[in-house]
């Protein structure tokens, strides 16, 4: 006597080589060829009280990452300071300045990346140094990594205290005008390396 699965198994059944290739293939893949016309550095800051938001339109970005053994990924970003938008001309104008970033003397920042650790199903977390305007201090940011196509997708965020930094030094380090604390927010694009 044959016996017969029911639809829905032999379905099941059938997709599971495919679906172990293709775990086969991520656990496999170490990613580190960003994509730079697909990733953004922004970030969220308060004025009086209200949001505003801004990017980086220049930064470079390294990394290694294999979501497999998360451990040995390691990464870094250097910014162009004066990329910076800041949601107007005359904002741009004024951040570039020596209370604020003082591109002249530091034009570009740095984050190098000391530990990955992974944090339970697609959440990791990166641990480094953060160097703007030649004050380095550890850092910590939460991300998570996904898939897409055969690329991967690392987004995350990470809360920065300006004033720790020498940002918005003399009558703007009044935190009742502009917030301490800023958000900063990653959304970068890597191709497998080949």
């Amino acid at each position: 006597m044959t016996r017969f699965l029911p639809l829905d198994i032999r379905l099941a059944l059938a997709c599971l080589p495919l679906l172990a290739a293709g775990g086969a293939t991520a656990a496999g893949a170490t990613y580190g060829q960003v994509l730079p016309e697909r990733s953004t550095l922004t970030f969220v800051s308060k004025q009086m009280g209200v949001a505003v938001d801004g990017r980086f339109r220049q930064f470079a970005t390294t990394l290694t990452f294999d979501p497999a053994r998360p451990a040995q990924g390691s990464a870094r970003f250097e910014l162009d300071m004066a990329s910076i938008d800041a949601g107007s001309k005359d904002a741009n104008d004024e951040v570039v300045g020596k209370a604020w970033f003082d591109v002249r003397t530091h034009p570009r920042a740095t984050f190098v990346s000391s530990s990955v650790k992974a944090l339970g199903g697609d959440r990791y977390e990166v641990a480094g140094t953060l160097t703007i305007k030649g004050r380095a201090l550890p850092v910590t940011a939460p991300f998570t990594f996904r898939q897409e196509g055969g690329n991967a997708v690392f987004a995350g965020h990470f809360p920065l205290r300006r004033l720790d930094f020498g940002i918005g030094e003399g009558i703007w380090s009044d935190t009742s005008v502009v917030a301490n604390d800023v958000q900063i927010r990653f959304h970068i694009v890597a191709a497998p390396r080949k």
